[in-house]
């Protein structure tokens, strides 16, 4: 009998250390664990008694092998998660810049290299820039994200190579001097900046991607500046796992479970609406020609019916806003639905990218120069400009020759009607 309290005993250790190895996350070692505890379970609940009448005591003791077997490989595969060190590409290596972000709270750079120490100044100037005094910690996070968002790799879009200009930066310092960056640039940048602000903040990766996992209060939420630098606003800033899987994939039992909405960009500035209904003029409002995200949150939770309204009218505005119907601004249009705070309710995020060249270049395609330089192309190689985005069946009226246009010099204005072949005319000025 002893015998038996004691096989029970070992069992029962076992399942605890089982429980006390279980991690939080819900990724493959989770499911691991899960069901090696189960089995556990299911053991001891039928009584070690009535297992002994029928299994030989080394039975007992090959499953208790078993489980701590079980719990030694998830310990092993969750291990197996490097941050600092891993190659995305297996070209472009995460490193750790704890050493310079000590030395900014610190106040001490005294072992910093030099390069280190160029590092932190650029940082610095940009925490200088943004942060105010009594920020919170989400504002701060906020601030930063925009900065980088608007400052690496935005307005990057020539595609003239210029002195200075490398594409292919992936540490803090080459990114903050080159203004230019790869995903994990973005990615480790974000982090020191973070870690300055005494921030939490780890990097998330796949074999081809990384992003950054940052904690505010008590929460983690995924934020992947580079996607957002190359497209909208908001797009993947704070997001949850649940949002975050549209689109990336990780290890999720390597990390912290981020499933809180309240410092979502969808929670922090949604609009509220009565209905569906109020959107379209809201939306129109809110146009300025340039990428927005906007988020509209209901006074009620929409019915089944309601949603299926709400999808219809998203279809619709995709017609309007992507299918050329206003004449001078057009968008990449997507639209996505967000927690919220409130149970069984939805913010409608709508994500509108502007097709407008002229955030990416600086330079007014709708401008008389651009108009000559698709009329100058147009006519050497024998096209259309419509082809080139110019006028359709238009041809160049340029009396003046082209490094005219670009070094802004002054220019006759002239007076041309054309007539194609077709039957189409067009005055050039």
């Amino acid at each position: 009998m002893n015998t038996d309290i004691n096989e029970t005993s070992e069992a029962q250790q076992a399942t605890e250390a089982l429980k006390a190895k279980q991690p939080e996350r819900k990724g493959r070692t989770g499911k691991i664990i899960a069901a090696v505890l189960l089995s556990a379970c299911l053991l001891t609940s039928l009584g070690l008694n009535i297992y002994q009448a029928v299994v030989p005591n080394q039975k007992t003791a090959d499953f208790i092998d078993y489980i701590l077997e079980r719990i030694a490989e998830a310990e092993k595969q969750e291990n197996e998660y490097i941050e600092d060190g891993f190659k995305v590409g297996g070209e472009y290596e995460i490193r750790s810049t704890t050493h310079i972000s000590d030395a900014y709270k610190s106040g001490d750079e005294s072992q910093l290299s030099e390069e280190d120490k160029e590092t932190l100044k650029m940082a610095r100037d940009v925490l200088d820039e943004v942060i105010e005094d009594g920020m919170s910690d989400y504002e701060k996070e906020e601030a930063v994200y925009k900065w980088m968002v608007k400052n690496i790799g935005h307005g990057r879009g020539g595609v003239i190579s210029r002195p200075g200009m490398d594409r292919s930066a992936f540490t803090p310092h080459d990114v903050l001097s080159s203004r230019g960056a790869v995903c994990v640039g973005y990615a480790t940048t974000f982090r020191l900046f973070m870690n300055m602000l005494g921030m939490d903040c780890h990097i998330v990766h796949n074999e081809y991607h990384s992003w950054d996992l940052v904690q505010l209060d008590e929460d983690w939420y995924h934020v992947d500046i580079y996607s957002d630098a190359h497209g909208v606003l908001y797009g993947n800033f704070n997001m949850t796992d649940e949002v975050a899987t549209n689109g990336h994939n990780w290890d999720e039992s390597a990390l912290p479970e981020a499933k809180s909405v309240k410092y979502s960009p969808a929670v922090q500035n949604a609009v509220e609406v009565d209905g569906v209904m109020d959107i379209p003029a809201k939306l129109k409002e809110s146009l300025d020609g340039k990428s927005a995200t906007l988020f509209y949150k209901f006074k009620e939770p929409l019915s089944e019916e309601e949603m299926g309204t709400a999808d219809f009218l998203v279809n619709i505005l995709d017609t309007v806003l992507s299918g050329g119907l206003l004449e001078e601004d057009s968008y990449y249009f997507r639209a996505s639905w967000y927690p919220s705070e409130q149970e069984d309710s939805y913010i409608l995020g709508l994500l509108l990218e502007s097709r407008n060249s002229d955030e990416e270049t600086g330079f007014d395609t709708d401008s008389p120069e651009a108009r000559q330089i698709i009329n100058a192309v147009a006519e050497a190689f024998g096209l259309d400009p419509a082809m080139l985005g110019g006028d359709s069946g238009s041809e160049p009226g340029v009396d003046y020759p082209i490094d005219d246009i670009i070094g802004g010099g002054d220019r006759p204005v002239t007076e041309d009607v054309v007539t194609w072949e077709n039957g189409g005319s067009v005055i050039i000025r």
